[in-house]
């Protein structure tokens, strides 16, 4: 036995000597350890950097949300030619991407139908309120999806809108709706907007029919191409503003923010009559019944 004392730690038995791994053990566990280590900085690489293909190119660890597809509806395309772009665009991202998207004609047929409670218009059809824009979509994408795009950004838009000089005129947000989307069917020239909007509000100053054939061809379908019948010049349609005073009951077109712009702000003047200049894209004006005719005969529009 050996006394223990305080303070004083005991002697430990003497571990028997290890003997001294040789050269080649030694260079084998570096070779190991080495690999491992390597194996670690690669799977490293891997999870930052990515792997790369047999084509050399390196391809995502991590799934990749799929390219959207971008559809782009025109100022002045009706509800009717917007479900016909979708149409044709789902077409084309089925046939390039192999996949049905949900974004589809009848769809978005079926989300415009019918009326909506729109914030300071009340409940209205949705024809003008499907805002002109350039939209993204997936193959998830609805139609629900879309339309409720099209009318966040008309709000966007219409907010910036100021309806002073509308209102003084005793004209409602909706009219000024309307006369921006006869505006936009009326007008090539950019710089003839406010022009168009003037002849409409002295028009209804003086209680005189608008005489704008935009408003008959949105009631029979008829492209701008193709003429107009006697019929339908002369019917009894609502949207005859050839035989009916006053606007059309709705919008006939979805238009753009500088048609709107210049529906609320029409530009000074006292022109009654415009009609189409030979070019087929400025309007001659004036506020001369004769000499609106005399125009009209002398470039053969009589």
């Amino acid at each position: 036995m050996v006394e223990q004392r305080r303070g004083v730690i005991a002697p430990q038995p003497r571990r028997p000597e290890r003997r001294r791994p040789s050269r080649v053990v030694i260079m084998r566990r570096r070779f190991l350890a080495t690999g491992v280590l390597l194996a670690a900085v690669i799977g490293l690489g891997f999870a930052i950097a990515g792997v790369r293909g047999t084509d050399g190119k390196k391809t995502s660890t991590t799934p990749v949300a799929a390219k959207p597809f971008r559809i782009i509806f025109p100022e002045g395309f009706t509800r009717l030619d917007m479900a016909a772009r979708v149409n044709i665009v789902s077409g084309i991202a089925k046939r390039e991407r192999g996949k049905t998207p949900l974004l589809n004609e009848r769809g978005y047929l079926a989300a415009t139908d019918g009326r909506r409670f729109i914030a300071g218009f009340g409940r209205r059809r949705l024809e003008g309120f499907l805002f002109p824009a350039t939209y993204q979509f997936t193959a998830r994408t609805t139609s629900v999806r879309l339309v409720d795009a099209q009318l966040k950004a008309f709000h966007r838009n219409w907010k910036t809108i100021d309806l002073g000089y509308a209102r003084s005129k005793q004209l409602t947000p909706y009219d000024v709706l309307t006369i921006a989307s006869m505006v936009e069917k009326e007008a090539v020239a950019p710089d003839e907007r406010a022009k168009i909007a003037r002849v409409i509000y002295n028009r209804l100053h003086h209680r005189m029919k608008l005489g704008i054939d935009a408003t008959i061809r949105y009631a029979f379908h008829v492209p701008g191409t193709k003429s107009l019948l006697d019929s339908q010049l002369n019917s009894d349609n609502p949207y005859n503003t050839r035989t009916r005073l006053g606007l059309p009951p709705t919008p006939i077109a979805n238009p753009g923010l500088a048609s709107i712009q210049a529906a609320a702000h029409p530009v000074a003047g006292d022109w009654l009559y415009f009609v189409r200049k030979p070019d087929k894209v400025h309007h001659f004006f004036t506020a001369s019944e004769r000499e609106f005719i005399n125009y009209k005969n002398a470039h053969g529009f009589g």
